[in-house]
This record gives C-alpha cells, structure tokens and sequence, in this order.
C-alpha cells in the first residue's frame, strides 16, 4: 500500500506559535474563503483548463511515452535534454530525485546501461562548448522541448547541436539522434518534425511548461532513464483524489495554499521558504520556485483589477542553508515562513564511528546514522524558529521514490491553483514575461518583431 506524505503544519498555529493562527480563524474565515477557492478551482476544472489534474490518468500518453523509451534508452550513451523554464526544472527535478546527484558519474553497469542526462536550459556558450565536449554525438538522443516551439534559448540550442550532428553522422542519421516534445498540432519545432520525420511527443493544449512535468515534458526524460512511469503517476493520482476535498481540514494542498496566502495577506510574510532536507529534492524546492512565482505574481486579478500582488518564493536546502541563510530566519525581518521537508527513510544509511571518545565535541555523534543527524537537524531547526516566533511547517515523505515524489509534485501544483483563486489571480498565464519575450525577438531581428529603439546609457552611471 502507498505510504501518503503527511504535512504538519503545527508550528503555524496557536497557542504552539506566539502570533500564530488561531484555530477559529482556520475553522471559520479561512475554511470559508478555502470554500470559495474550491468553488472556483472547480470551476476551471470543469472548463478543462487545469489539464495537469488529468495527466495522471493518461494512460494513452505514459504508453506512448514507455514505447518511445524502451526503443531508446539503451541505445544511447547520453540523453541530452533541451529546454528552458518548465520544460528544464522538471526534468532535473525528476533526475535528481529519482535517480541521484551522481547519476552521470555512474559506470554503464552501474547505471544498467540507461544513458546519462544532462538538462541544459541556459544558453551559456560556456556551457554549450563544454556539453559538445562531453558528449559523442553519435552515440546522444537529443530532447528538444518547447511547446510553441519558438523558444529562442531553445532552439538556438538546436541550431548549434543539428549542424554538429549532421556533421557527425550525416544528415538523413541526424534524424534518429532527436526527439521532440512540442504542441500537438502546430507551432515551428512540430512543422520541422512533420518535415523530416522526427519522431514527436505531445504537450496537452490545456498544460502549460510550470506545470508539465507529470507530461511527456519530465516523463519522457525520466521513463528513457529507467524511472517507473507507474508509481510516479501512481502517486499523483493519489494526491489529486486527496487534495480535491471541499473541507480544509482534509485538504493538503488547501491547507498549505490557505496558510501562505493568510501569513502573506494578514501577518505580512510575503517570502515562502521551501527548504528539503534532502540533496535528491534540491531541484525541487527549484521547480516550486518557478511555479509559485510565475503563478501567483501578477499585476492584476482576473477581473482586471490593479493588485501587484505575489509571494516571493525561496529555494533552500538542509542542512546546508542551516549555515548560511538560517541567520537571516532567525533574527531577520520577520517576513517569511519556511515550509521543510523531512524524508524518513534516506536510503543506504552511514553509522557514524564511535571515535575520539575524550573528546565531547566529537564524542556524541558516535553510533547515531547521518540520517538520523539530518533529521534531526531539521527538527531542531524546525523548533528554534517557532521559539524566535517564525512559522514553520513540514512535509514528510516516507522516502524519496517513485510514489511519494509523484504526490508531492501533484500537492504543489494543486496547491499553486488554489492560491490563485484566493488572491483572484489567473495562475496558468505569465504575461510579465512577454515583454522580455518580444524585446528578444526584436533585438535579435525576428522577421515581423520591431527592433526597438533602446536608450543609450548615461555615461554619468558608468564606473
């Protein structure tokens, strides 16, 4: 039977935080407008808009997806996937999860043979040069992904790693080293498809890139590595059934979306720390950076309102930003709340030696596990802020696999739609980010795009 992810989120409430939610204001105004985000939550379901509660379910694409990475997996020496924004985080979020930190410092044995993969999302030239020299071209599958299928990063990525293979192989053999995930009917990447032949995968018209990673946008890079497609689908649908509840008490996703929307709106915490304690979730608590702050910061309502509204979401990891940025919680602004996450079982455990027993410093760490120190260290961190009066809550995973990952990554997404609904926002588009868009375009002389007419600098501001 699946182990389900249980969040706590004591630390947020009265009496057990000073200033911390009162459980009449949790039973009674935020259980009601919880009501009226479900309400409208269901609403936009029914209008099949949030395609990502269905992705799940689609057994007709995982298919599709299993038949495209059995033929390829264990052809090819290394996957290279190419994508920026959603279609690179869930990826890496998938790799780092499922398959770990070193997965591509594995031997072929020791990797079963499934290729190495490496997400490339930044056009860094630097990155580029090092990637051509990492990689044989002939022995790579390349993933380009971009629904419109004018990504500019992304395909001049593409550009540059086309011509290195035609070079290599030869121009009709370059077709066999690419895969596409692109809109299903039309858009630039698809037409080049259809033109030459390249096999292509689907993004659903109703999933945008943030929220894409349960899509053959993460599946397909996950399923060519060996990663059980079932379980991590498996997992999502049992969130998704578990998070649709109308009662808050009974809603995960709910309770964390209510929680930060009221500590941002009425205690004034704008900054939401998500902070695993895990190196295998550090991609992540990244991904929930994007979808978070791509979805909830806009600058009106869907009605058209001025609101300039958003949290700011922070990506840390346990226990290193213990050492760092755990400061600035403590005795900083009193501006964020941090939610944890704490894994049960780490995996293959280390018992630390019983060594140097005259020294204390050394002395106590002897026979306990480095899992039982990293949980430990969460706890403790956990209790120290709610002493100093910050809010606090945590997620606890069984153990990171297949099962429990797919409902996180479902909690979070239903999570981000329904502090949508209670801050009036659209959460699915992102129009602050078409402007940077078209000035691209324009710069780099896209046929039908303006140059535009940029100021010189003031020298007066030049060091």
């Amino acid at each position: 039977m699946m182990e389900p992810i249980q969040f706590d989120f004591g630390n947020m409430m009265a009496p057990a935080l000073e200033g911390g939610v009162e459980p009449g204001t949790f039973d009674g105004a935020m259980s009601e407008a919880f009501g009226e985000a479900h309400a409208a939550v269901e609403a936009q379901r029914s209008s099949g808009v949030l395609g990502f509660l269905d992705l799940p379910y689609a057994s007709e694409t995982a298919e599709q997806v299993r038949t495209l990475a059995e033929g390829y997996g264990q052809w090819f020496e290394d996957l290279v996937v190419l994508g920026i924004g959603g279609s690179g985080l869930g990826a890496k979020a998938l790799r780092d999860a499922l398959l770990g930190p070193f997965w591509n410092d594995r031997t072929d044995e020791e990797r079963d043979h499934f290729p190495r993969l490496h997400v490339v999302d930044n056009p860094d030239p630097y990155t580029m040069s090092g990637l051509f020299e990492r990689v044989d071209p002939a022995r790579t599958l390349y993933n380009v992904v971009s629904k419109s299928g004018a990504t500019a990063e992304t395909m001049a990525q593409y550009l540059l790693i086309r011509e290195r293979v035609d070079a290599v192989v030869g121009a009709e053999a370059a077709r066999g080293h690419f895969l596409f995930t692109t809109d299903p009917t039309s858009g630039a990447l698809r037409r080049i498809g259809e033109a030459e032949d390249i096999p292509m995968l689907p993004v659903p018209e109703n999933v945008g890139g943030r929220f894409s990673v349960l899509s053959p946008v993460g599946l397909l890079p996950a399923a060519v590595c060996g990663v059980d497609l079932t379980a991590l689908l498996s997992g999502a649908a049992a969130m998704e059934e578990r998070c649709r509840s109308g009662r808050l008490s009974e809603n995960p996703a709910g309770v964390l979306a209510a929680l930060l929307h009221h500590a941002d709106r009425v205690q004034r915490r704008p900054i939401h720390v998500l902070m695993p304690y895990s190196d295998r979730l550090r991609s992540v608590a990244l991904w929930f950076q994007q979808l978070w702050a791509e979805s909830l910061g806009k600058a009106r309502t869907i009605g058209g309102e001025p609101t300039a509204t958003g949290p700011t979401p922070v990506a840390a990891v346990g226990a290193t930003d213990q050492h760092s940025f755990l400061q600035l919680l403590m005795e900083g602004p009193s501006d964020k709340v941090v939610v944890f996450i704490e894994v049960t079982d780490h995996g293959p455990d280390s018992v630390i030696p019983q060594r140097h027993p005259e020294i204390k410093e050394l002395a106590y760490l002897g026979g306990h596990s480095l899992g039982e120190l990293i949980n430990t260290e969460r706890r403790a961190t956990a209790e120290a802020l709610r002493l100093e009066g910050r809010p606090n809550a945590t997620f606890f995973m069984p153990a990171v696999e297949e099962s429990t990952l797919g409902q996180l990554l479902m909690l979070l997404q239903v999570a981000t739609v329904y502090a949508g609904a209670l801050y009036g926002v659209d959460p699915l588009d992102q129009p602050g980010v078409e402007l940077s868009k078209r000035l691209t375009y324009g710069l780099m002389g896209r046929e039908g795009v303006d140059r535009p007419d940029l100021p010189d600098p003031d020298p007066r501001w030049i060091l």
